[in-house]
């Protein structure tokens, strides 16, 4: 409705103001040194007429932030602190509660929460909106001065209000600052499938994902008996451009991975695949919910748009453009964006997103829903094998019925995890069915 509206309030004005325009037209508009020399005239008035003395210096970069802010979302002014801030993040380590935050309707709305972070084992999802923070309204404030407010020393305790979609009334919660030590790759194996949990997108992950995927199919006996690889991407919120290239490439043997496109054509570039694949062609599927943005909604549609492996979960957060982040003079630095990307296949996800192959929708939580109680075992359910005097089973050697009960404890772990994470428990299923086709001809 906002967009709509929007429209229709330009298309009104375009029409009221055709009459003063044609008039304009011959006129000289203003140039860009007299409207610097009108921003030189305003600050010199703020500075010696304000109410209060004001910090010079703080003028000019929030003059600075304010005319990059202005473009869209992501481009912003890092002041040196910042700067400083944001390359430690890079890197893999740094203070704070865990979350990815953008703003939206005035709001700061989480992108994704950080695995093993504050933010995340205290409930935070992808899609809360945090209206106040210790009780003080973010409303207006530009996202970093939000950003700002829930900084603090390590072990300090911050409380954030929150409203999230399905729950009727916002509620609080209490985190404990800590430092973030980002993994950027876990990776286990359920069953017969290597799961791979990507959590961002530094100069730690493709390392990590190679050494990750060799020590599970060491540890499972060789690539022959792991049946596929889950990449999950959920709340991933991205990261570094040729981080996201080199993780496609480890699954794929050639190929488009992903172009850029500037407002100069000369400045595109195109990034292809290097012969060989990590999973040696095993079955891949990749997971993915609102909270995947950027570079890992480069690797999603990548593996998408070649086939290589089946996107399941729900649509991700749609974040279709470069940055590129410019040193300037001060040690401070510009986050500007540049080019937008655009998959194999040539299209954009700008504010469109990822479509997975199959929906999946992962049960929400309700902070203030009661802890759901265990049913009862029933004593009286029994089988054939609890009645006295039953038959023995004269067709299975020991071994054959020792395999079947290990297959039988394989199946109820994987009906646990149904209950622990829906959405995962859904890619190892699609990959068990996969391998029970068998090889293709």
């Amino acid at each position: 409705m906002a967009a709509v509206g929007g429209t229709l309030a330009s298309i009104v004005a375009t029409t009221q103001l055709v009459g003063p325009l044609l008039a304009q037209e011959g006129s000289r508009p203003e140039s860009v040194y007299e409207q610097l020399d009108l921003f030189g005239d305003i600050f010199e008035r703020i500075r010696a007429q304000y109410v209060e003395e004001v910090d010079e210096k703080d003028l000019i970069e929030a003059a600075i932030n304010g005319m990059l802010t202005s473009l869209d979302p992501h481009s912003s002014y890092l002041a040196p602190d910042d700067a400083a801030d944001m390359r430690v993040q890079t890197r893999g380590e740094f203070g704070g509660l865990g979350i990815e935050v953008t703003q939206e309707d005035g709001f700061v709305k989480v992108v994704s929460p950080i695995d093993g972070t504050p933010a995340m084992e205290a409930g935070i999802e992808a899609g809360d909106f945090i209206t106040h923070v210790d009780g003080e309204s973010v409303l207006g404030l530009t996202l970093d001065e939000a950003v700002d407010m829930m900084r603090g020393p390590v072990g300090s305790e911050i409380v954030i209000t929150v409203v999230r979609e399905g729950v009727d009334e916002p509620f609080d919660v209490s985190i404990i600052r800590d430092t973030i030590k980002l993994t950027a790759v876990r990776s286990r194996t359920e069953g017969e499938t290597v799961v791979l949990r990507i959590t961002t997108f530094n100069d730690q992950t493709f390392p990590n994902l190679a050494d990750g995927i060799a020590k599970q199919v060491e540890e499972a006996g060789g690539i022959d008996k792991v049946n596929g690889f889950v990449v999950d991407l959920r709340n991933n919120p991205g990261g570094l451009l040729n981080q996201a290239i080199m993780v496609a490439d480890a699954f794929l043997d050639k190929g488009e991975i992903v172009s850029t496109r500037g407002r100069d054509p000369a400045d595109g570039d195109r990034y292809n695949a290097q012969p060989g694949d990590l999973a040696e062609g095993k079955p891949l599927v990749v997971l993915i919910n609102g909270g995947s943005a950027s570079a890992s909604e480069i690797v999603a549609g990548a593996l998408q748009d070649h086939r290589r492996a089946i996107v399941v979960g729900t649509k991700s957060f749609g974040k279709g453009s470069v940055q590129t982040v410019m040193p300037l003079r001060g040690n401070g630095a510009m986050r500007l964006t540049t080019s937008r990307y655009y998959t194999p296949s040539g299209r954009s996800i700008q504010a469109l997103g990822v479509s997975p192959d199959i929906v999946v929708a992962q049960p929400r939580r309700d902070p203030n829903a009661e802890p759901a109680e265990e049913p009862a075992a029933n004593p009286f359910t029994r089988s054939e094998a609890d009645l006295r005097g039953r038959l023995d089973n004269d067709s299975l050697t020991p071994e054959e019925i020792e395999q079947i009960e290990l297959d039988r404890a394989k199946a109820e772990a994987a009906a646990r995890l149904r209950e622990e994470d829906y959405q995962l428990a859904y890619a190892i299923d699609i990959l068990k069915g996969l391998s029970a086709l068998g090889p293709k001809d």
